[in-house]
C-alpha cells in the first residue's frame, strides 16, 4: 500500500507543507501504507500546461512528466493539500490536474482533500477541486474531507506552538480520515482490476 501526498501551495515554507509533513510521518508512525510518496509542487519546476503533454516524442514535456507519472502509477491513493487563496485553489494545483486526464495515474483512485487556512477559509477549495479536476482525471474524492482552519496553532514541530484542544481534535479527525482512505484504497484496487475502469472506451468525462 503507497499513498501520495500533493501539496497544492506555491510557498517553500507554507503551512499546507507543515501539513503535508506530518501526514507523511503520521502515516508512517501509524503503520497505515507501507510506503509514501510526497509532491510538494512549491519545489516543484513543472510547467503549466500547453500542447506538447499530449507529444510523447516531446523530450522536455516527458522529462518533466515522466518521473511523477511513474510516481502516481505506484500510488493506491493520494491526500490532496490545498490553501485557500483569495476563495480558490493555487494554480499550480490546478496545473497539476491539466497533465493526468488522457492516462490513468490517478484514475480510479481515492483520495482525500486537505484544505488550510490561518482563518476561518478553507471551505471553497473543496467546492473547487470536488467540481473541476475529477472529470477527466477520474480521481476519486472520499465523501469525507478534512479543513485545518487557524492552521498556525497546530501541527508544529514545537508542541509548544500548538493549542492543546486542537491540536487533540485535529489529530484524531485525521486518523479517521487516513484509515478511511486506506479502507477505499484497498476496496478501489478491484474496481481497477475488473477491467471495468478502463479508460479506453470514453477517454473524457461528460
Amino acid at each position: 500500500m503507497k499513498l501520495g501526498i500533493i501539496c497544492g501551495s506555491h510557498r517553500p515554507n507554507s503551512q499546507s507543507g507543515k501539513v503535508a509533513r506530518y501526514i507523511e510521518r503520521a502515516l508512517k508512525d501509524q503503520s497505515i501504507c507501507d510506503d509514501t510518496w510526497l509532491l510538494d509542487l512549491a519545489h516543484s519546476d513543472l510547467p503549466f500546461w500547453d500542447e506538447g503533454v499530449w507529444d510523447s516524442e516531446n523530450r522536455e514535456w516527458q522529462a518533466h512528466l515522466d518521473p511523477l507519472r511513474e510516481q502516481l502509477h505506484s500510488c493506491d491513493g493520494f491526500i490532496v493539500i490545498s490553501p485557500e487563496w483569495h476563495g480558490m485553489v493555487p494554480s499550480k494545483l490546478k496545473n497539476f490536474f491539466l497533465m493526468w486526464t488522457a492516462g490513468e495515474e490517478i484514475s480510479h483512485k481515492p483520495a482525500l482533500i486537505v484544505t488550510t487556512s490561518v482563518a476561518d477559509g478553507g471551505s471553497f477549495p473543496i467546492a473547487e477541486l470536488r467540481t473541476s479536476s475529477y472529470k477527466n482525471s477520474r480521481i476519486c474524492y472520499l465523501p469525507e474531507h478534512l479543513i485545518i482552519r487557524y492552521v498556525d496553532t497546530v501541527f508544529n514541530d514545537n508542541p509548544e506552538d500548538n493549542k492543546a484542544s486542537a491540536q487533540e481534535y485535529f489529530e484524531a479527525r485525521l486518523t479517521y480520515c487516513l484509515e478511511l482512505l486506506r479502507e477505499y484504497a484497498l476496496a478501489f484496487r478491484g474496481i481497477r482490476a475488473s477491467g471495468k475502469a478502463s479508460l479506453q472506451t470514453y477517454s473524457s468525462g461528460m
